[in-house]
């Protein structure tokens, strides 16, 4: 794995995923390691349109999460969707604080995208590199993309920014 892919804030982040990842209580262990062991690299990966391939870690009976994914490819990226039962498991092991989470926890060069957060703001993510570790929204707001008609404006909730500690800030109102 070369480090450069990953910003120095993430290090401690994916050590401690990947010591979770051992620690799986899955009765499907394989499938757990597996999973764990290819989204990283993956999640570093290059997407024709947008340069960045996201990978979506999602339950298999949640729709909204696939409208999500429908939004982000929408806006040209390349999204991989990795049906789990264990979400739990899987937003310990990135550290996703409780009081942040949603229902899909994703990847995408080094940060983690919590939940319903509109492609916009991955992008500027991207394109600004800040030193946190990732950004969430939070529940499931009713109004954000996956959650609403297509098409259809984000409003009435925010995305927050969030560090390793778990300290979160808003980073955009909708």
């Amino acid at each position: 794995m070369n480090n450069r892919n990953f910003p120095i804030h993430f290090w401690p982040l994916l050590f401690a995923g990947l010591l979770l990842a051992g620690c799986n209580a899955s009765n499907d262990t394989a499938q757990s390691s597996s999973a764990a062991q290819e989204a990283i690299p993956v999640a570093a990966g290059e997407s024709a349109k947008t340069g960045h391939e996201i990978v979506m870690y999602k339950s298999p009976t949640c729709g909204c999460c696939g409208n999500w994914a429908e939004h982000l490819r929408d806006a040209g990226f390349t999204v991989k969707e990795v049906k789990r039962e264990d979400m739990d498991v899987i937003k310990a092991q990135y550290g996703v604080p409780e009081k942040l989470a949603s229902c899909h926890t994703a990847l995408v060069d080094g940060y983690i995208i919590e939940g319903h957060v509109p492609a916009a703001d991955v992008e500027r993510l991207l394109k600004e590199r800040p030193n946190i570790a990732g950004l969430t929204a939070p529940g499931m707001p009713q109004n954000s993309p996956g959650m609403q008609n297509k098409g259809q404006k984000p409003e009435g909730y925010d995305v927050l920014a969030f560090d390793k500690n778990g300290n979160a800030t808003v980073y955009s109102h909708y």
